[in-house]
């Protein structure tokens, strides 16, 4: 009788497919020995955890705040321990999941030029700081996989043709043809630098502090996987990979989502979760819908990938009134198969962007919408196309004051539509994360922007956290009102199983002016409609148009109002929001 063999070990097992990924990656190496140093780095060798597939690390009550390290300021403290001390003070069991904004020392892009990937910036607090966090909440990290400052010892070295360094960047001759190469910015992509071999031009995707690192050099794989570990280390369990989709170059393309660029992240997400079976990758990939779904992959790349469009197609619904863009483009989003989710958010301490409505928003709302946003404040920044002109590439602004107004001009329903907007977030599959700046209501800091000099920083405001609370607790301000309401509707979210992340989702037809869907439990015993009226008019509805059915109670859990009569027809005030569940 044949005798099965036995399984292999885990380790084993790793091997293998960490082979498998470094094979297709790098097809002309020997990827044994890599693959043997990439383990040794994550200390696989010593400590091999087998993940399960499929399995949802998240469920309803996951809610991820984003923040820089020094959004509020305390002049006795570190500004880590007061971001620390307001999250546990405002949020105690509402938000579990922090996004700490990069907390290395950098020298631009408030902290996306990372000068030294191992150390926290000394002006935010040190490891132990970190530490205590991810021990109150999951910490969200970034990983500034695609470049590193201009002053990272790495490049300083290459200047000076010393290791480790000398070959970790992108070499190219300045009279090759790059006209194909995707670009975020409208500064030249190479950089003209100084070495001892004669003048050398480097790759510089988003600017010339930030140099492109050369990942088809495996070495600089493993210094990347060296830092992953040390991140774990400290309690990051969530992983953003920073403008991943840019990371591998080849001559020809667009140098955007290139075959080995989803290797990498398969790769990646392979050594880290047989470190951590908990840990769970996050790309960031701010480009087109369809591509940006890619990242999926078969459930074995990105376990979550940022919802792009959903801030400009959101905002763009408020301010027409209409949300038939938003309701095509959700029938065409796939349900998120289990083990990978949608992380949703609607403001950034980036901006609105643009790239990610290509093909859902044709140029004139595309126009419209900018012309709106700048009647409120808003700045535009610009990226490079091939033929030398440039194109907007997101629209900088606060999401309170995008919101302040239709496209017809500034009017008095700016809160209830900024509530609303954050409704609608909190409803959808996915995971929500909201913008610290968003939770309290902070409008555009025209003086920051001034003082920095880039379109950005007019949603960067650093508040004195003594100021806040303040304002926090004092019920005339408008801070109080949304940070109030919004607390009130996480704390909603968090009790229901049918907002589960991968809880079932449909579309409904209401209309234009009534965005609106519905979400069932995992195990069907809960149903929750959602219905939101986007429009500056009083809408009405019959409850019988949303099939309800007969034999249950339905209640709006917003509200708190029953509905006993089936006929009944709903008035929604303007943004007003409805949750009907038949479960409470």
């Amino acid at each position: 009788m044949h005798q099965s063999s036995a399984p292999l070990p885990i380790r084993e097992i790793l091997q293998q497919k960490v082979v498998d990924h470094l094979k297709f990656i790098y097809p002309q190496l020997e990827v044994e020995p890599i693959a043997n140093e990439l383990a040794r780095l994550m200390r696989l060798d010593e400590d091999c955890q087998s993940p399960l597939a499929h399995k949802n690390l998240w469920d309803q009550t996951d809610i991820a705040v984003i923040t820089y390290g020094n959004s509020i300021l305390n002049d006795n403290q570190p500004p880590l321990k007061t971001l620390h001390h307001f999250l546990q003070s405002h949020f105690p069991m509402l938000i579990n999941t922090v996004h700490i904004l990069p907390f290395f020392p950098y020298t631009s892009d408030d902290g996306f030029a990372v000068s030294a990937y191992k150390q926290v910036d000394p002006s935010l607090g040190d490891w132990s700081d970190i530490l205590r966090i991810s021990t109150d909440f999951h910490l969200m990290a970034d990983l500034v996989i695609n470049h590193c400052s201009a002053q990272h010892d790495w490049f300083i070295n290459y200047q000076q043709g010393a290791d480790p360094g000398s070959d970790f960047f992108v070499e190219m001759d300045p009279e090759e043809d790059l006209s194909k190469v995707v670009r975020p910015r409208i500064t030249p992509l190479l950089r003209a630098t100084t070495t001892p071999t004669g003048t050398k031009h480097v790759w510089c995707t988003f600017g010339h502090d930030q140099i492109d690192l050369n990942f088809a050099n495996p070495k600089v794989l493993a210094k990347i996987v060296d830092i992953i570990r040390l991140y774990l280390d400290m309690g990051v369990r969530i992983f953003r990979l920073d403008a991943v989709a840019f990371i591998w170059k080849k001559l020809g393309t667009n140098c955007l989502n290139l075959a080995e660029t989803h290797e990498i992240v398969r790769l990646l997400r392979t050594l880290i979760e047989h470190a951590n079976p908990n840990a769970v990758i996050i790309t960031e990939t701010n480009i087109p819908n369809r591509e940006n779904l890619s990242y999926f992959g078969n459930a074995n790349e990105a376990h979550c990938i940022y919802n792009f469009s959903l801030p400009p197609l959101l905002v763009n619904t408020l301010v027409t009134g209409n949300c038939r863009y938003l309701k095509n483009w959700l029938m065409g989003m796939p349900p998120a198969q289990n083990g990978t989710t949608y992380f949703n958010f609607i403001a950034s301490h980036d901006g609105i962007g643009l790239r990610p409505v290509e093909g859902l928003l044709d140029d004139s709302e595309q126009q419209a919408l900018i012309q709106t946003m700048e009647n409120f404040g808003g700045q535009i920044s610009w990226r490079a196309l091939d033929d030398g002109s440039n194109k907007p590439y997101e629209i900088n602004i606060s999401l309170i004051d995008a919101l302040k107004g239709t496209t017809a001009g500034e009017d008095e329903w700016q809160l209830q539509r900024f509530v609303c907007a954050h409704a609608i977030m909190l409803a959808l599959e996915g995971i929500p994360a909201f913008y610290l700046h968003s939770l309290v209501g902070t409008t555009n800091d025209y003086e920051r922007m001034k003082e920095h000099g880039h379109n950005r920083a007019i949603n960067r405001r650093q508040w004195q956290e003594q100021e806040l609370n303040e304002k926090l607790a004092d019920p005339d301000s408008h801070h109080h009102t949304v940070f109030q309401q919004l607390r009130r509707l996480i704390q909603l979210r968090r009790e229901q199983p049918a907002f589960h992340p991968n809880a079932t989702q449909f579309t409904l037809h209401l209309g234009d002016q009534i965005f609106a869907f519905w979400r069932q439990s995992q195990d069907r015993r809960q149903s929750i409609f959602c219905l939101n009226n986007i429009s500056d008019q009083t809408q009405t509805v019959s409850l019988n148009a949303i099939n309800l059915i007969g034999t249950d109670q339905w209640k709006d859990l917003v509200s708190n109002a029953i509905f006993d009569d089936m006929l009944a027809t709903l008035t929604l005030n303007p943004y007003q929001t409805l949750w009907i569940s038949n479960r409470w």
